[in-house]
Formats: structure tokens, sequence, C-alpha cells
């Protein structure tokens, strides 16, 4: 007897083929059957009409918040996402110094339009370094996987403070260092990846731009390093591609040997810029 028995679903396997009605079983919570004749199960769901696909796993949410309190993760949840992988647009709230919340919360607020009193009142800051972070996360269970990725301005405003949100000032190169140590460190700790922001759309509530905008080549580069080290993580970044962006991005990510992940939309002043983007 099996675990599960789905019945008579349309399902839709991911591999291209078409739909078709099948049973599914699942023992031990992995799929152990699929077709027609199915044996019975110890629970069993008829499915009949009902869409059974794969889980979707998305890699861009903002949940960097809410997932310290919210066991559901939802909305996501309850559209079908099985993993959801947030610190996205190099924004959110680990490493952070204590009485630095603030800023982050600022930062998230003007962003990703998450309201402050939501943030400040939701989460507890029971962190300071992104393996901490990560440690909070795995106190809570969820309906759901979660993934989690270090945002470059929280990075760049522990190391430099203030310094990290001003665009007229350039890190040392111990700072430098030192960003690299804490990227290598969260990364071996089960980091997803390093995320950043290029683009002039993100601003702070307080209306200053997102620390990672002006980033020079020594800080991507150092960045870069520390994730050929680890030898782990995907660089992933949100861009308004002028400036030579592409090629500097490009360039850290042939130093780290890692994969870059862009984020592409379509904007009404340059509609055809998705596409200059993509080749």
């Amino acid at each position: 007897m099996h675990d599960l028995v789905i019945r008579r679903a349309t399902l839709v396997d991911g591999t291209g083929a078409p739909r078709r009605i099948a049973d599914l079983a699942v023992d031990g919570g992995l799929i152990a059957a699929v077709g027609d004749g199915i044996g019975p199960g110890r629970r069993e769901i008829h499915a009949d009409g009902l869409l059974l696909t794969p889980g979707w796993v998305d890699i861009h949410t903002h949940y960097d918040g809410q997932a310290t309190w919210d066991p559901y993760v939802t909305p996501s949840s309850l559209h079908g996402v099985t993993t959801a992988v947030f610190g996205n647009c190099g924004v959110g709230f680990a490493p952070v110094r204590p009485g630095s919340e603030r800023y982050l919360i600022n930062l998230m607020e003007g962003v990703e339009d998450i309201p402050e009193t939501v943030l400040a009142e939701g989460i507890d800051f029971r962190w300071e370094s992104f393996e901490q972070y990560l440690d909070v996360l795995d106190s809570t269970e969820r309906v759901i996987d979660i993934g989690a990725q270090v945002p470059h301005a929280a990075l760049r405003f522990y190391v430099m403070g203030e310094r990290g949100a001003d665009h007229a000032a350039r890190p040392d190169a111990a700072e430098i260092d030192r960003m690299g140590e804490l990227l290598e460190s969260a990364l071996r700790a089960g980091a997803l990846g390093l995320t950043t922001s290029r683009t002039r759309k993100h601003r702070a509530k307080d209306g200053r731009f997102t620390p990672g905008l002006s980033a020079g080549d020594p800080e991507l580069a150092g960045l870069a390093a520390a994730m050929r080290r680890a030898n782990a993580g995907v660089i992933e970044v949100n861009s308004d591609f002028g400036d030579g962006d592409f090629e500097h991005l490009r360039a850290a990510a042939e130093i780290a040997g890692r994969p870059l992940s862009v984020l592409l939309l379509q904007v009404h002043n340059a509609p055809d810029l998705w596409r200059d983007t993509l080749e």
C-alpha cells in the first residue's frame, strides 16, 4: 500500500510532453509510480479536473523579513511555489550591526514597497552575521523550502557603515577584503549567491540610491574572488545596463567562475532594452 495516491489528475510533468490523465503514487516522500492501475494508498486524493505539476521554484522573491515569522510564506505557497529564494536586488537584512537595522528597513521599504511598520514590528533581528540569520531561518518549519542570498547593500553597510550608502565614497583595500571574507563565509554556510543592484529605479525610502549602484571594479573583483574561493553561488543583478555595466558584471562573473543571473524586465521608456540585454 502506498503512502499517498493522487487519482485521475491532469498531469503536466514539466518535460514538454502533452498533458494526460494519470494516477500518481508517493512513498517515503518520493514519487513511486505514475500511470494507470496503481494500487491503494493510505491517503488518497481524487483530483478529477485538477492539474498536478512539479513544484515551482521562484528564484526572485523578497521574503527576507517575512520568512522569519511566517511559516506559510504567503502568498507564494498558495500559488504552487515549493521553493522561494530571496535576498535579491542587493537588499536584505544580514549581515547587520546592532543599531543599523533602520537603514536596511528603509532601503527595503523604498526598493520593494514593503511598509516600514510591517518590517519593524515583524522582524526581531536575533542575528548579526549572515550565518546567524540562516540559523534563525532554520529554526522555523515551513510549508515550502527557502533559500537566501547575500545582499550587497547589507554587506557594504555592515563593513563601511554610513559610508556604504554614500556614492562618493569607495571602500579601501581592507574593507574590500573584509567584505570578501564575510561573503565567502556566508557562501560556505549555505548562502545561494551574492546579489546587487545597479539600477536607478532602486532607491531607499529616504531617496538615496541603493549602495551597490556605484560599486567599482575593485570592489566587484574582491567579491568575485571570494566566490571563487568558496566555489559556490550565483551573482544576481538588477541593472539598467548602461555605462558598460554588463562588461563590468561579466568580468566579475569570469573572476568568480560562477553564473551571472540577470533580472529582465520591460520598461516604458526603453521598450526594447530587454532585447538588447539578451543579445
